[in-house]
């Protein structure tokens, strides 16, 4: 899978982080994953990128990009940081270990 020039040689910069909500724990079941990603990446780039960084086979993207929100601190007024999710589906037998398992001290 080819990637955008913009990503090319920064493959961690296309995935910022796991979303963990609670639709996004639900997804997990059906082996759905949730990320926060680059709003500039594309469907290719993202589906490189997971493949990539957690071996595993990507079958399918679903990407969002909702309005970016405003925010007022007093007199203030801003906008929050651009945001762009991405629901990767993962092919049968295939997981990625977003909580990893602590041991138990005793």
């Amino acid at each position: 899978m080819e990637m955008t020039k913009v990503f090319r040689d920064r493959l961690s910069d296309v995935i910022r982080r796991p979303l963990i909500t609670e639709k996004a724990t639900r997804g997990i079941d059906i082996n759905q994953y949730t990320f926060e990603v680059d709003p500039r990446a594309a469907k290719p780039d993202i589906k490189a990128a997971i493949e990539k960084m957690f071996d595993v086979k990507v079958i399918g993207i679903s990407t969002m990009n909702p309005p970016r929100r405003s925010r007022r601190v007093g007199r203030f007024a801003g906008k929050r940081p651009q945001v762009k999710k991405a629901v990767v589906r993962l092919a049968e037998g295939n997981t990625i270990q977003l909580f990893p398992e602590s041991e138990e001290e005793n």
